[in-house]
């Protein structure tokens, strides 16, 4: 039987409950301990899928093709792990599936009702990703704060699952904010006070509190909230604002928290097993070696290109040092912008806002020989910008525009009569038959990379890019469709329509922006 970890969060969201459950799977992560993440969401979208990105930042894609919670990202990272579509539970997911069995009349004509039959359900399916997962540890991340009116049920299933368990089965994990006031001068714990108050409401008693606070705990806060939280002193962890997430699980590891949770659970627990990730995290406190451009839409939040932050950074370590990113604007783009960066990224996006401006910064990167690396949007408009410079064409997207003569890029034939938008685009983990540098980087004539798109490079312009220089270096083997593009007089001109950044982790980069990176930093 596996060992279930609960982690809930007070007073608000937005405080890192994915990091805080990512940091604790890696700390209890030994080499034969399978650790299965399960994240519930409350809200009724099916997935994050049709989210913007300004409300809900970045949408991870797993292997399986399944659009999920970008805290999958931190697991992923993390552990070095393959996440599935089923470990992530949203409101909309479970009521389908629970009104679906009561149309099919597996609930023999009873009333249905939130408990028991939406708890029974989200208990089953936990059950059934454990076993399938062959899980050791479940570490089970409920999304929003205790006071959430749509993630109620959650609680009510974990509070069962606590019962229903014995005592050394289980252990919940609280994350709550201890804010500091520069009036008073002082870290003030009424809120984790409060918020656990409603946690007991609901029937559930933390065994730990992380607070969450710029700083870490003071002697005085931790004392507060063991007396009133009724949690020993030893089990009150700080969590505080640090230069970089990686270092959290050290930050963790340093408080006895993987000893503490592991004794609870009468699991073993090796304390020495994060030595290399300390090594590697001490990189990024190194001085940045490289400047790098992330020219997008999406600039109002941090989160919006996570992983391709991300994978930068892991990059980085492997190179032994950090990296300094900036994300850049393109609505109202000037070439000047790009003065003093090292290279610069195009990530993926929708529509046609701030597409001018990404195409300008294409061409001043191809002209000027800065490195560049195009992530599936990127690549598009790479292969635009090529045909309108280069080949005096009248270039554009089917996307974002009908005005002009040449769709060098233009909606996938299986695209062209889908009418429901959510988990309809070309999803998950296809192959490429790679040959030039990037086959080089790669070290192999196939790769695998996560896809997110419903358009593609015209195959009618394939010919006339190729013979004015734009290579096409990869090609998906069953459809023919162009996953890569390169420019081979280029210190690093490289475009693919996948998103490499879906599976590089901390511990083991992407090699095309480990390869993207050297080419900067030379």
């Amino acid at each position: 039987m596996p060992k279930w970890i609960f982690v809930t969060g007070g007073v608000l969201s937005g405080l890192g409950k994915g990091l805080v459950s990512a940091s604790i799977s890696k700390l209890l992560q030994e080499e034969e301990r399978n650790i299965v993440p399960i994240k519930c969401d409350g809200y009724l979208n099916v997935d994050p899928g049709t989210m913007n990105p300004h409300e809900h930042g970045e949408v991870f894609v797993l292997e399986d093709g399944t659009e999920v919670d970008m805290d999958f990202g931190h697991y992923e990272r993390f552990l070095g792990i393959e996440c599935r579509g089923d470990w992530n539970l949203t409101s909309g997911r479970v009521f389908s599936d629970v009104i679906q069995k009561e149309r099919n009349g597996e609930y023999l004509g009873k009333t249905v009702q939130m408990v028991p039959h939406v708890t029974d359900h989200i208990k089953k399916k936990w059950g059934e990703n454990a076993s399938q997962g062959d899980a050791d540890v479940v570490m089970v991340e409920v999304g929003g704060t205790v006071g959430d009116m749509e993630n109620q049920f959650y609680l009510e299933a974990v509070r069962q699952m606590r019962n229903e368990l014995p005592d050394q089965d289980t252990y919940l994990v609280h994350t709550t904010l201890v804010p500091y006031l520069d009036a008073v001068g002082e870290q003030k714990t009424k809120p984790t006070q409060h918020s656990v108050k409603e946690l007991r409401e609901l029937g559930l008693e933390p065994d730990m509190v992380a607070g969450r606070s710029e700083d870490r705990l003071t002697e005085e806060s931790v004392e507060k909230i063991s007396l009133f939280c009724d949690v020993d002193e030893k089990e009150v962890i700080s969590d505080p604002n640090m230069d970089t997430v990686y270092r959290l699980p050290l930050v963790f590891q340093d408080q006895d928290a993987g000893s503490i949770i592991s004794e609870s659970l009468g699991i073993q627990y090796s304390s020495g097993s994060l030595e290399d990730w300390r090594e590697r995290t001490e990189n990024l406190s190194s001085g940045p070696l490289a400047k790098i451009a992330l020219c997008g839409k999406y600039t109002e939040m941090d989160d919006s290109y996570a992983s391709i932050e991300e994978a930068l950074k892991h990059s980085a370590v492997e190179i032994g040092g950090s990296v300094e990113i900036q994300q850049v604007d393109t609505e109202e783009f000037d070439p000047e912008d790009l003065e003093g960066f090292d290279g610069v990224v195009i990530p993926g996006g929708f529509g046609s806002r701030g597409v001018q401006g990404k195409i300008e910064a294409i061409r001043h990167c191809r002209r000027e020989g800065i490195p560049l690396l195009g992530i599936c949007y990127g690549m598009q408009l790479m292969s635009i910008e090529y045909a309108r410079t280069v080949l005096d064409l009248d270039a554009a997207s089917e996307e974002f525009s009908d005005d002009h003569e040449d769709s060098v890029i233009k909606e996938m034939k299986e695209q062209k009569n889908v009418e429901k938008m959510g988990g309809t685009m070309r999803l998950g983990s296809y192959k490429a038959e790679v040959s030039g540098r990037v086959e080089s980087i790669y070290g192999s004539k196939e790769v695998e990379e996560r896809h997110r798109h419903r358009y593609e490079l015209n195959p009618e312009y394939e010919e006339r890019l190729e013979a004015e220089g734009l290579r096409i270096s990869g090609r998906n083997p069953e459809s023919g469709l162009a996953e890569f593009i390169e420019l081979e007089d280029h210190r690093f001109f490289i475009g693919t329509q996948a998103h490499p950044e879906f599976t590089s982790s901390f511990e083991d980069p992407n090699p095309l922006y480990l390869e993207f990176l050297n080419s900067c930093t030379e």
